[in-house]
């Protein structure tokens, strides 16, 4: 993973909360639908017998998921902050708190910074060259997969060990 990757993270996920609060808004207007259509047809004994009920059980569901999103998304910022903080040029940092942290276009950072947008784009390149980004064990087990049979393989020498 590239330091932009990396840094882009919080972005991204950030973006898909709010596309989860747009769910569930949807499915408010949805719940809180009162439309009914009477016809003389028989109604399936095994059908949904309520669509407010499955609506709200969905809301719920999705808050849930929303919540623990959140939380990832706070715990990616911390680390996020770590590694910008670590930069040692303070115009850099800024930049990168703007444009990772703050979300903001780079036409806002530029005019934010008083620079041309050019600028801000190879001022950039240089504030990336400067980051360091963390390998945690994850991206290392990405980049050095085993395959299935290298595992059982490993499950069978311990299972012989013991």
């Amino acid at each position: 993973m590239n330091t932009k990757t990396y840094l882009s993270q919080a972005r991204y996920l950030d973006m898909r909360i709010k596309s989860k609060l747009q769910q569930i808004d949807s499915l408010n207007e949805l719940a809180t639908n009162r439309s009914s259509v009477l016809t003389g047809m028989p109604r399936n004994p095994s059908a949904s017998t309520s669509r407010m009920a499955d609506a709200i059980c969905k809301i719920i569901d999705l808050q849930n998921e929303i919540n623990r999103d959140i939380d990832t998304l706070v715990d990616l910022k911390k680390e996020i902050m770590g590694v910008i903080k670590a930069v040692v040029n303070a115009e850099h940092q800024t930049l990168l708190e703007k444009r990772y942290l703050c979300f903001l276009s780079w036409e806002k950072i530029a005019v934010d910074m008083g620079y041309d947008l050019r600028y801000t784009h190879k001022l950039h390149i240089r504030a990336l060259e400067e980051c360091k980004i963390p390998v945690s064990p994850e991206v290392d087990m990405k980049r050095h997969r085993k395959t299935p049979a290298s595992y059982d393989s490993i499950i069978i020498r311990k299972v012989e060990s013991k």
